[in-house]
């Protein structure tokens, strides 16, 4: 079942990127409540969805590279190899986000923000700031690229991958927002990334379906 191979990564991500800003609980990290947030069942569970839609983000993609142009193009033959890069420098920091700073929440004592230090020592090391900095612009040029290879394949894809593909450039940026820009920069992802299921299905349906036979004919 092609369609369903090629889709469902899609409907993974798009799910997992619209429900992680939602669920997270957002606090002023500045203070007791923000390592209360972080302690919290939700910070974990908004977080673990944030990771798997990444994850699921360069398997779509390697497959509708695959189908969008069949005998290879410099855009869409970047598209699984760069995702799979930004994935790699992305989920370090992810890690330590949804894994130790709900544990140092954990250790907080109510109304004591010592442990705040902790969690800006964790956030702010070096390496780990270069290394989600440097994910986060190889995800900004997966989604110029995107934006490219689907720019000729149809209104529908085409507005498909230029929302996804804006909204993954935009990723970066959304992090200085207010909850509620964020929000909507989750959910407008989300639905660009159900869009592209759609696209991907249709697009892996109608590779797999015999050539006409006038088609077949016409090669010969």
């Amino acid at each position: 079942m092609p369609g369903i191979r090629s889709s469902w990564p899609w409907i993974v991500a798009g799910v997992g990127f619209a429900t992680y800003p939602v669920v997270r609980p957002y606090a002023d990290e500045t203070t007791y409540a923000g390592l209360a947030a972080m302690a919290s069942n939700a910070w974990l569970l908004a977080h673990l969805l944030g990771v798997l839609a990444f994850a699921a983000l360069p398997i779509g993609l390697t497959r509708l590279g695959r189908h969008l142009a069949p005998g290879g193009s410099r855009a869409t033959d970047s598209l699984g190899p760069l995702s799979y890069l930004a994935l790699v420098l992305l989920l370090p920091y992810y890690g330590a986000e949804t894994f130790g700073l709900h544990a140092i929440g954990q250790y907080a004592s109510p109304g004591d923000t010592t442990l705040l230090t902790v969690v800006d020592s964790v956030r702010y090391q070096p390496a780990a700031v270069t290394s989600f900095g440097l994910g986060l612009l190889a995800l900004a040029v997966v989604g110029v690229l995107l934006a490219i290879a689907t720019w000729s394949h149809g209104a529908a894809l085409r507005a498909a991958g230029l929302i996804t593909g804006l909204t993954l450039a935009l990723y970066l940026p959304q992090f200085f927002g207010t909850p509620t820009m964020r929000i909507a920069h989750g959910v407008l992802l989300g639905l660009g990334c159900l869009a592209l299921a759609f696209a991907a299905r249709s697009l892996a349906t109608a590779a797999a379906l015999p050539a006409p036979q006038g088609a077949e004919y016409s090669r010969r």
